[in-house]
């Protein structure tokens, strides 16, 4: 349906379901022209007409209308065709396009329910059967192949979608997730068939096929592109012709798979050729059959002691100081390992790295944090952030923190690129923090995002960061219970300037798990600064005494003086209530961090 609307002049930036209520003729019309080339089940221009999707494309008030005027087109074609009888409307449902528990914040509960709401009006409006299509994520399909259940008795189709390499995005096995699908029989969910479409052509389509048919008791569907599309003159151009397709058809069918379709890039003339190819055959047998080895065990977690020295003091309730350090801008990491020596000889726990504050360009986070490690024998802990790298690249990158010797790291969603040094970069924001937590978390037991085993465990001590004087507290209150079911071991909030808020903060907390909770100071060197914290930091609250005391000093010593004084005060007024500092380190300097503590770490 996609290929077609596209085809005919429908573009990308569009809701392709709209087109159901803009130009339902259109639609009327490419029903009728795979009708007329045989297919015997149409699916409904629903695909993408959940709730979050049209809400992204500002349409969800079209919901209920959507839907149901995509299942009527659908009827409608059939009638007019005069095969209402001995045709099947699927209504096409897709991924929400947004993640879900453990790797994102909607609940599952939640997803179940959005999946729940589509079906029943895809049901209502007279469709035979639902289509879960195009899933990448076995969890999410799991959640809603539950939805669609509670909310209506049709058949169900469920399908995955794999890449290049034959397993799912996430990198789970063919013959895996079959069996994770065929284990909801044992709670009467099991779809009545499962199935693959999109993403491949026929060939990658066909090995995944027999590999499921091993693991498999229902019926398997499947649905492949017309091949992988080029791009010609700004066009998606699929080559994969007709009669290649229908020749790998007639194969799916011989080795027993039950229904065949096509994806993205199959015509009416593909779906012409299919029929003719494949009508006389009997669905064959799997030829061989193969054991599916059960699911791997998560592997005990490291203890925390035993993850890194910063990790130890965390286990033995030991007050902790760390230093930030930013990364330099060039690839000069002289002075910044100086530094680093020099906080180790005075007793300094670790070193904070950020990765690229404010979206400044910077070296990389865990770059700087193992050349640091390395050459001060100081603990370093990185930023991991989400800003730009997506779900591959972010799991790739804390595997390779961890082969670097990296155990300490900070998990943050991280500022967007819009106010840094290129503000045309582009965000990616797959996960925010608290889907990193569960990330890392996986990784601890020795799985990657789609379970699948990854041998020795990661052992990350993991911490995340904090707002105590976020503007809707009550959505950073649910975020850090998030976090904390996440597994998160420590926390470090956003600079301090006001002891209230923090302490406000923990005592809403109380009841929750206690993890050590470090408050972040930054010691204010000028007026200058005070106003541009208070004014043009985001999550940063900087109280008006605090900047009029900044304003009373006349000279750079006077300011300095009273930036350490003030660091000093909240540091008084947080003894007992927090379980370590970190010191901020303005224009580098460390020796205006160290004067903080004065000639001993706070708290020893």
């Amino acid at each position: 349906m996609g290929t077609m609307l596209y085809e005919r002049g429908v573009f990308l930036n569009r809701s392709f379901e709209e087109v159901c209520l803009s130009d339902p003729r259109m639609v009327l019309g490419i029903h009728r022209e795979y009708l007329d080339a045989g297919a015997e089940v149409i699916t409904t221009n629903s695909w993408g007409a959940g709730i979050p999707k049209l809400r992204a494309a500002g349409l969800p008030e079209k919901f209920e209308e959507i839907n149901t005027r995509a299942v009527a087109l659908a009827l409608q074609a059939a009638s007019d065709a005069g095969r209402s009888e001995s045709t099947l409307v699927a209504g096409s449902i897709g991924p929400l396009g947004v993640m879900i528990e453990p790797i994102g914040a909607l609940s599952t509960r939640d997803a179940e329910e959005l999946f729940a709401r589509q079906a029943s009006l895809l049901a209502e409006a007279g469709a035979d059967l639902i289509a879960l299509e195009t899933f990448v994520d076995v969890a999410e399909l799991k959640a809603a192949i539950r939805g669609v259940r509670g909310a209506c008795a049709l058949p169900l189709i469920a399908s995955m979608t794999i890449n290049a390499e034959g397993t799912s995005p996430f990198g789970t096995e063919p013959e895996v997730f079959t069996a994770e699908l065929e284990a909801l029989e044992r709670d009467g969910l099991a779809p009545d068939v499962l199935g693959l479409n999109c993403s491949v052509g026929p060939r990658g389509m066909l090995d995944a096929a027999e590999k499921m048919a091993h693991a498999a008791h229902h019926p398997l569907c499947v649905q492949p592109n017309a091949g992988v599309p080029v791009n010609v003159n700004g066009r998606n151009i699929y080559q994969t012709t007709p009669k290649y397709m229908a020749k790998y058809a007639k194969r799916m069918i011989q080795s027993g798979v039950r229904i065949v379709g096509g994806c993205c890039g199959t015509t009416p003339a593909h779906i012409h050729e299919i029929r003719n190819e494949i009508k006389a055959l009997a669905p064959g047998r799997p030829r061989e059959s193969v054991r599916v080895e059960p699911p791997a065990q998560a592997k005990p977690p490291v203890p925390l002691e035993k993850k890194s020295a910063w990790g130890a003091r965390i286990a033995r309730g030991e007050f902790l100081t760390c230093v930030e350090l930013v990364p330099p801008k060039g690839i000069d990491m002289s002075k910044l390992v100086a530094s680093a020596k020099a906080l180790k000889e005075r007793g300094i726990d670790a070193v904070n790295v950020p990765d690229s504050p404010r979206a400044q360009a910077k070296m990389a986070a865990v770059s700087a944090a193992a050349v640091l490690q390395q050459c001060s024998g100081i603990e370093a802990i990185p930023h991991i952030t989400c800003k730009d790298k997506n779900l591959l690249a972010l799991q790739a990158e804390v595997l390779g923190a961890h082969a670097l010797g990296l155990r300490n790291i900070l998990l943050v969603t991280g500022d967007p690129p819009s106010i840094g040094t290129y503000p045309d970069a582009t965000a990616v924001f797959d996960v925010d923090a608290i889907g990193l937590c569960n990330m890392v978390s996986l990784l601890n037991q020795g799985f990657d995002l789609g379970r699948n085993a990854v041998g020795e465990p990661t052992s990350f001590c993991y911490g995340v960061a904090l707002n105590p004087s976020a503007v809707n507290l009550d959505r950073e209150l649910e975020r850090f219970r998030w976090k904390l079911d996440a597994g998160a071991e420590f926390a470090i909030t956003q600079p301090v300037f006001d002891a209230e808020p923090l302490l406000r903060f923990l005592e809403r907390t109380a009841s929750l798990r206690r993890i050590p909770v470090i408050a972040g100071i930054w010691p204010l060197v000028s007026l200058r600064m005070a106003e541009f914290m208070k004014n043009e930091v985001p999550g940063v609250y900087v109280p008006d005494p605090v900047v009029e005391r900044m304003a009373r000093c006349d000279t750079r010593e006077s300011a300095l003086e009273e930036g350490t004084a003030i660091a000093r005060e909240l540091l008084e007024a947080l003894t007992g209530a927090v379980s370590g500092v970190q010191l901020s380190t303005p224009f580098g300097r460390i020796d205006y961090a160290m004067s903080i503590l004065g000639k001993q770490p706070f708290g020893r």
